[in-house]
C-alpha cells in the first residue's frame, strides 16, 4: 500500500508543572529534510529525536515543533538583583523617577535575568519521546489515508490508459489497411508502371516500421506492473515513478509510429491520463 508524504501529528502531555506539545507536519521532497524547533533546554536530545523522525518518516520535508508551557511553580530563571540595582542607579542619575517606573525600565535592559542550565530530568524525557511516538503514530496514521486517496486516483487513472489502449488495439487494424489505401493511391497517382511483387515488398517493409505490435504488449505490462507495484507492502514512490517513465516512453512511441490522426489523439488521451499520474507521483513516499 503506497503512503503519502503529506500528513500531521500532534501529542500533548501534562506534566506536574509544565505541558508539552509535540508538533510534525510534513509535504514532499525527495529526501528527508527535517526542520526543529526545539526550546534550548532540549537541544542536547535534538539528535535523538531527529532520530526517531527519520527512522518512522524516511522521506520527506518535516516540521518538527516541541512547545513546553510551564503550568506551575517551577521556573529556572531568576531576577539578577545586583544588575536590576546597577541598572537603576544610572537610569536615576539621567533622569527623575520613582523606584516602580525605574524598575520597570531596568528590568528591560539585558541580563537582568538569569537561568541556570539544569540537565533534563530522565522521567521528563521519557514523556518526551512517548508523545514522540504517539505524534509520529498519528502522522503515519494520516500518510495512510492520504495514500488511499492517491492509490485510488492511480487505480482510475491506470484503468482510463488501459481503456484507451484497447482503442488503440481496435483501430491498429483499421490504421494499417488506411496507410496501405494511402500508398497504394500515392502510387496510382504517379501513373507509372510498377513492379508488383517489388511493390509489395516495399509495402511490407513500410508497414512493419509503423508496427506497434511490441510497443502495445510493452505497454499493457507496464500499466500492470505499476497496479501490482501500487498494492505491494511497502510504499515506493521512485520505483513507480521509474515505471510511469517507460510508459511514457512506450506511449510516445505508438504515437510517433501511428501515422493516423485518430490514434494520434488517443495517444494525446494517454499523455493527459500518465501527466495526471506523474503529478500525483511527487507526493508517494
Amino acid at each position: 500500500m503506497i503512503q503519502s508524504m503529506t500528513g500531521f501529528g500532534k501529542h500533548v502531555v501534562q506534566l506536574p508543572s509544565k505541558k508539552i506539545t509535540i508538533e510534525l507536519k510534513s509535504l514532499n521532497s525527495k529526501s528527508l529534510d527535517i526542520n526543529a524547533r526545539i526550546p534550548q533546554a532540549y537541544r542536547e536530545k535534538e539528535l535523538e529525536l531527529r532520530k526517531m523522525i527519520a527512522d518512522a518518516l524516511e522521506r520527506g520535508k518535516v516540521d518538527f515543533g516541541l512547545y513546553v508551557e510551564i503550568t506551575g511553580e517551577e521556573t529556572t530563571a531568576e531576577v539578577n538583583q545586583g544588575v536590576v540595582k546597577k541598572y537603576m542607579e544610572q537610569l536615576a542619575n539621567i533622569a527623575k523617577g520613582d523606584d516602580i517606573k525605574l524598575l520597570e525600565l531596568a528590568l528591560r535592559m539585558p541580563d537582568t535575568l538569569k537561568t541556570d542550565k539544569n540537565d533534563i530530568d530522565e522521567t521528563e524525557y521519557a514523556s518526551i519521546t512517548k508523545a514522540m511516538q504517539e505524534a509520529l503514530s498519528e502522522i503515519v496514521n494520516f500518510r495512510n489515508e492520504e495514500g488511499k486517496v492517491l492509490e485510488k486516483d492511480f487505480i482510475e487513472r491506470l484503468d482510463n490508459l488501459s481503456a484507451l489502449l484497447e482503442k488503440v488495439k481496435e483501430m491498429d487494424p483499421e490504421r494499417l489497411g488506411t496507410v496501405r489505401e494511402r500508398l497504394d493511391r500515392a502510387v496510382a497517382d504517379l501513373k507509372v508502371e510498377v513492379d508488383a511483387n517489388r511493390f509489395e515488398q516495399e509495402l511490407i517493409y513500410y508497414l512493419e516500421k509503423y508496427d506497434i505490435t511490441e510497443e502495445k504488449v510493452r505497454l499493457a505490462n507496464h500499466l500492470n506492473y505499476f497496479e501490482s507495484t501500487l498494492k505491494s507492502s511497502d510504499s515506493n514512490g521512485k520505483k513507480l515513478g521509474f515505471i510511469a517513465q517507460e510508459i511514457g516512453r512506450e506511449i510516445n512511441t505508438i504515437g510517433s509510429k501511428a501515422n493516423y490522426a485518430p490514434m494520434q489523439q488517443l495517444v494525446v488521451q494517454m499523455k493527459d491520463e500518465l501527466e495526471k499520474i506523474k503529478e500525483q507521483m511527487l507526493n508517494v513516499l
